[in-house]
């Protein structure tokens, strides 16, 4: 038996096979069920907005790449904290994109939509 598995419900057979392993699983295992996460057409369209906010908008005085973007709006999106780095200045405890739900990835791009808006960004669709 394998330690690990993993069930997508996308039909009925999917939904059987899920409740069987539930019901044979020793006592003190686990089951976790979870939102789908983020599509690909999603995460697409997440860097092309990125890739347009980077190319279009200078922050405080600097030009800020994509990954960097990525962080500042994920940031303000889950209201997350910033710690002091090891070595000066700080950095924020951002939250992974990859294990966001659609949902909160559609509610990141429509944060990045409305900041474009805010600041003259021309979003290419």
């Amino acid at each position: 038996m394998s330690d690990n598995r993993h069930y997508v419900f996308a039909h009925m057979t999917a939904r059987k096979l899920a409740a069987a392993a539930c019901m044979t699983m020793p006592d003190g295992w686990h089951c976790r069920i979870t939102p789908p996460t983020r599509t690909l057409d999603q995460n697409a369209r997440l860097w092309a907005m990125l890739n347009d906010v980077s190319a279009q908008v200078v922050w405080h005085g600097r030009k800020l790449s994509s990954d960097e973007w990525k962080i500042v709006f994920s940031a303000a999106l889950t209201k997350q904290d910033v710690i002091p780095g090891i070595d000066g200045g700080f950095v924020a405890m951002g939250q992974s994109t990859s294990k966001m739900t659609k949902r909160e990835l559609s509610d990141l791009m429509e944060l990045i939509a409305a900041f474009g808006a805010n600041n003259g960004v021309q979003f290419q669709d």
